[in-house]
């Protein structure tokens, strides 16, 4: 048996792995359209402010790790068109001929691609200019590139998501004074504005210029060799920037083209259309990762590209490729991200996205430590639980709190809960572990609990 997986990210490696894992006679081909396959490209924030020493060392596995567990890897090579009725895919090579390769169950893990805003000149400059968009290990050789040759002293970051905000603490660990422009009213727009005004403080507390409710019109070339950068402001007053480098990084769109020629189908995003074991519905092609639409536990069919939705869709794929019947179990949205000393993190739906879900929900706020104040270094962790105000089921919770407060593992107990849909007082009752220097013997995550029990379901009196 010939399974064939498109893509050496996330989806396309844990597919493959897991092919060769259930069945190790299979013969397993992986189609890579750069040279890095299995990289980290959630580390690249990283790479680029230097806390990660060598680009290499954002590989999950060597070159000669992926070739040790049996599979071929075909690197350089675009795959351009699939022939579902003869079971062939077209590939390009890196001696740019055209060839086949017969398979008998193909795995698309295309990912996504950056998304490109309307504004003027992005198309006419690039990496020479100094203009970057970040997404690839060769996007992240030509920042770096950039950053080496032409020794920037300011830069622009267009965007203040996840990824925008990593590389605003990246290039400001880099003595580069960063600006932040980002159209919505605030930064980290996944979260709820009570925490992402907490994330705010902690930018301009570390010098980074924040310009929410403004839009990028132009980029241009500046009279002294740098960028002129030309925006429209709140009341849509006008303002510009003259800076050394801009970075466009304002989220990702499914890269569908290969499928979609194939007869595949499309959902919320454009993102194609898998069932539950990621089956496209063309004959012996699944489909994972960025390029499909995700199954939300609480939400129904979405798009939420992830990597760690990648890695288990595509476990899933990999898993049906040889004769499985395995199903992806769905997503709750789980997300972290770290800015300088802050951490902000949440799981399952803010009260708009539950509304639409058809729940009646209600959010608490609260701020317990992070352990015993009598204990040295305890911390304030801010956290919003959202349930619904019927059932009491919870329906999702944020996090924003220091980097020494486990926040990131907090948000983990709502989501598990959350995963097997406990009432938000169930959480409370949760037995969790304890001792003063990291817990109180009821954890932070509980007290949120209880404040909105006390608060939207209060106990009878007699």
């Amino acid at each position: 048996m010939h399974v064939i997986a498109i893509g050496g990210s996330d989806a396309g490696i844990s597919a493959a792995l897991r092919a060769r894992e259930l069945d190790p006679t299979s013969r397993v081909s992986v189609v890579v359209a750069d040279a890095y396959p299995n990289f980290s490209i959630c580390g690249i924030p990283y790479y680029v402010s230097g806390e990660v020493g060598h680009w290499r060392n954002l590989a999950h596995r060597t070159h000669a790790d992926l070739q040790a567990t049996g599979m071929d890897l075909h690197l350089d090579t675009l795959a351009t068109h699939i022939d579902v009725d003869g079971h062939r895919l077209q590939v390009r090579g890196p001696d740019q001929n055209l060839t086949w390769l017969d398979y008998d169950a193909l795995v698309v893990g295309t990912g996504a691609v950056p998304v490109r805003p309307p504004i003027a000149g992005l198309d006419d400059l690039g990496p020479d200019d100094g203009v970057h968009l970040l997404h690839t290990m060769g996007d992240t050789f030509a920042l770096t590139a950039s950053l080496e040759r032409r020794s920037p002293r300011t830069a622009l970051i267009v965007g203040a998501g996840y990824v925008g905000l990593e590389m605003a603490e990246g290039l400001t660990a880099r003595g580069i004074a960063v600006t932040q422009v980002e159209m919505l009213p605030q930064v980290l727009p996944t979260v709820d504005p009570e925490l992402g005004a907490l994330v705010r403080a902690e930018l301009d507390r570390h010098g980074v210029d924040v310009h929410t409710r403004t839009t990028v019109r132009r980029i241009a070339r500046g009279e002294s060799g740098g960028l002129h950068v030309i925006g429209e402001g709140p009341d849509r007053q006008p303002v510009a920037w003259d800076v050394d480098l801009v970075l466009v990084v304002v989220g990702v769109r499914p890269d569908t083209e290969l499928l979609v020629a194939a007869g595949a189908t499309t959902g919320p995003r454009g993102a194609v259309n898998v069932r539950p074991d990621m089956a496209t519905g063309l004959a012996e092609v699944w489909a994972a990762g960025d390029c499909v639409t995700t199954a939300h536990r609480l939400l129904g069919t979405t798009y939420l590209p992830l990597g760690t939705t990648a890695h288990k869709q595509g476990r899933v794929a990999g898993e049906n490729a040889v004769g499985g019947s395995a199903t992806y179990a769905g997503s709750l949205g789980t997300q972290v991200v770290k800015v300088f000393d802050l951490v902000a993190a949440r799981t399952g739906l803010r009260e708009h996205e539950a509304v639409a879900a058809g729940f009646t929900p209600v959010t608490t706020q609260t701020a317990p430590d992070d352990h015993k104040a009598y204990y040295p270094g305890a911390s304030p962790i801010t956290i919003r639980v959202t349930g619904d105000q019927h059932t009491g089921r919870l329906l999702g919770a944020q996090l924003v709190g220091a980097r020494s407060t486990e926040t990131a593992k907090r948000v983990d107990t709502y989501a598990t809960a959350l995963f097997h849909a406990m009432t938000v007082d169930g959480l409370a009752q949760l037995d969790l572990s304890y001792t003063p220097p990291l817990g109180s013997p009821w954890d932070a995550v509980q007290i949120a609990a209880q404040a909105w029990v006390a608060e939207h379901q209060p106990r009878p009196t007699h």
